[in-house]
């Protein structure tokens, strides 16, 4: 695999992607343990595919059992990960109503199908080459990152306003929770840049103030 394949997860893009597809993918992305009798046995960098057919060089003739394949897939890293649930991991970390945010997004977006239709348009010409431009350059610059005749802020706004639309349509006042990200938008700043703000201002350059 490529060195950020098992992050960036491109074959997700593909036409007819689906479990099968993340299936066969995650048989060839390398290992990193086995367990036996509560003990981590290192595998790193074997294949679960060699496993399968008791090729497992720490292991030999003995082929893995479902908790092996359930270990095997905890350690898989794309950017969406494919559990009971979608664990959306391209958001760590955050205080209280940003925690809150990110579920709501993803609510307002998913869980309507006009508006993730919508979301899917906005999107789904993408190519590899771009989503790793953003990938790298998002964490640097931010909102402001250019991409295509605009900048990153200009995407969030509109998916933002996707996701209150979606939240709307359910009828709980779930769009209360997006206000966070709302002003995020509104200011083109994000909580990182607004610290810095403080940081460079009236904190004088203390850090212990962000505590």
């Amino acid at each position: 695999l490529p060195a950020d394949e098992n992050f960036v997860g491109r074959f997700a893009f593909e036409d007819g992607f689906g479990f099968e597809r993340y299936a066969d993918h995650a048989l060839d992305v390398p290992m990193y343990f086995v367990i036996r009798n509560k003990r981590y046995i290192n595998a790193a960098g074997e294949s679960f595919r060699a496993f399968l057919e008791g090729k497992l060089p720490q292991l030999p003739g003995e082929k893995p059992t479902i908790k092996d394949w359930e270990d095997h897939l905890s350690t898989l890293f794309p950017e969406v990960r494919l559990k009971q649930f979608l664990e959306m991991r391209g958001a760590d970390m955050g205080d209280r109503d940003h925690v809150i945010a990110l579920a709501a997004i993803w609510v307002g977006l998913l869980y309507d199908a006009d508006v993730l239709d919508a979301a899917w348009q906005l999107v789904r010409d993408w190519t590899d080459a771009e989503r790793d431009a953003l990938r790298n350059d998002v964490p640097r610059s931010a909102l402001a990152t250019p991409f295509r005749k605009g900048t990153v802020l200009d995407v969030a706004r509109e998916i933002v306003a996707l996701a209150r639309t979606g939240l709307a349509r359910r009828g709980l006042g779930e769009e209360a929770y997006l206000a966070v990200l709302e002003h995020t938008v509104a200011t083109g700043k994000t909580p990182a840049e607004r610290w810095l703000d403080l940081y460079n201002g009236e904190w004088g350059g203390d850090l212990s103030r962000i505590f």
